[in-house]
């Protein structure tokens, strides 16, 4: 078939899903941090897997780079043109694609489109008397499909798992526009490769994630959230290993959070928040205790937990939520952080994991190797101490422009880095990969497991149409033209 390619994308989902003016773009092609911006050809917003697969298969015929974008929400520059690009990309977005198809309280199923957006999602599954426990500070905006192609964690990893955890079965159009249906309801099926999971987590490069069956679990009946000051990561620690051998299961979250990190937050978030305890202290913790049997049980548990890490000097202060709201404004304290560095400047970030045990250390000799490089950085480090995932964050030094700040960035990172490597961490425990981190990702992966990566990258997308650029190079660096 000839013609103009462009027009022959833009009549498989009609002229007005087709967008190629600048400011109809501009949502598409830029970050939420304002760190990167690109150029794509045009913009399309599919309405039907068949379309989806039509707009590969044409892709695949005339070599078009095809970009996945979810809510546009990551941090990692995933779903957005390459900086170095040509501007020759076409954005698939998914937001028209956003149906809830089915919720099955026998199976403890919901099966969804990719572009349903969380939150979307939780109210749907709440509705039925259900819980999807993927919770994350984006939810108002991103899409089931972004955090199923970025595996995405949030704070309920301790009790619930990762994105990967809470897929049963997904469907995914292929870079040839082949559709492979995989929405499978069962929990035990052994034949042969699980082939969701290399969708999970793969940023888009390997296809499009169109639509996903989703676990539920039954909502907690009991739900108690405190909020704890104490001296230092040491202190959490031991507070975490004391109240997991107490609430063992129960226990569905553990947050970590720097004072800095509250600060910010008591001073920029948008509905004014309350100091949560009568003085300032060094650290915090956010604990939640849940309940599937009666509220009182929580209740008791989570004052059980704090009465004895009071007797043993684990924590300075403490106070439990007295009502939901007081429930909301504490996690609403956590969940803001992101947000709240902003107005103090350029932020250096890092989204990180270290074994839970290797926290206190890697800590106190990261906080030292980064003020040694920026006298004056502000350390923002908060995240979910529960499973190991700590967001790093450095915040400019008052009176400096971000630019003084980001030319210290290359060393910063390097000093960071290496003491993940020593303590046998990740260098990206739930942001992803992207082109933030592609050639970091090149360097530091085991050999073995990067050719792996671009045998299956080169098996199922040959013409390297999918997302190029992101997570991995098909091949050497050194042999890239």
């Amino acid at each position: 078939m000839s013609g103009d390619p462009a027009q022959r994308f833009a009549a498989i989902v009609g002229s007005s899903h087709a967008l190629t003016k600048a400011d109809q773009m501009a949502a598409y092609i830029s970050d939420t941090r304002g760190r990167y911006q690109g150029s794509a050809r045009m913009v399309l917003r599919p309405g039907s897997v068949e379309e989806v697969s039509a707009i590969l298969h044409l892709a695949s015929e005339t070599g078009t780079p095809i970009i996945p974008q979810g809510g546009n929400t990551g941090l990692v520059a995933g779903g957005l043109p390459l900086r170095e690009g040509e501007g020759r990309e076409i954005i698939v977005s998914l937001s028209r694609m956003n149906r809830i198809l089915e919720v099955d309280t026998d199976t403890n199923t919901m099966t969804v489109e990719a572009g349903a957006v969380l939150q979307t999602i939780q109210q749907a599954a709440d509705e039925a008397n259900r819980l999807y426990p993927l919770s994350l500070g984006a939810q108002g905006s991103c899409q089931i499909g972004g955090t199923i192609s970025t595996n995405a964690g949030g704070t309920g990893v301790l009790a619930y798992g990762n994105t990967r955890d809470l897929v049963m079965g997904l469907e995914a159009v292929l870079p040839s526009g082949a559709v492979w249906n995989g929405l499978s309801r069962l929990r035990k099926d052994n034949t042969g490769y699980d082939l969701k999971h290399l969708f999970i987590g793969g940023e888009g490069t390997l296809g499009i994630v169109t639509k996903a069956v989703l676990k539920l679990f039954p909502k907690p009946r009991g739900r108690d959230v405190a909020m704890v000051g104490l001296s230092s990561p040491r202190a959490a620690l031991d507070l975490f290993n004391a109240a997991r051998s107490m609430a063992g299961n129960a226990l569905t979250a553990f947050e970590l959070m720097v004072d800095t990190a509250m600060e910010f937050t008591l001073l920029h978030a948008q509905n004014k928040p309350r100091r949560p305890l009568a003085a300032q202290h060094p650290w915090y913790v956010l604990l939640e205790v849940s309940s599937g049997r009666l509220a009182d049980d929580a209740r008791l548990l989570i004052e059980d937990i704090l009465s004895s890490a009071l007797e043993r000097g684990l924590i300075a202060d403490a106070t439990i939520a007295e009502s939901g709201q007081q429930r909301a404004n504490f996690w609403a304290l956590r969940e803001d952080m992101s947000w709240a560095q902003k107005p103090e400047g350029a932020s250096i970030k890092h989204d990180i994991s270290v074994p839970v045990g290797a926290i206190p250390d890697f800590i106190e000799e990261a906080d030292a190797a980064v003020l040694a490089i920026t006298p004056g950085a502000r350390i923002v480090n908060f995240g979910h101490m529960g499973d190991g995932n700590l967001h790093y964050n450095i915040s400019q030094p008052i009176g400096w422009t971000a630019q003084q700040h980001f030319d210290r960035e290359p060393d910063i990172n390097e000093a960071v880095y290496a003491l993940i490597a020593k303590y046998g961490g990740s260098i990206s425990a739930e942001h992803g990969i992207g082109q933030m981190k592609r050639d970091r990702l090149a360097a530091s992966k085991d050999a073995t497991a990067l050719a792996m990566m671009r045998q299956i990258k080169t098996a199922l997308d040959p013409g390297n149409i999918m997302n190029p650029g992101k997570v991995i190079w098909p091949e050497e660096p050194a042999n890239r033209a």
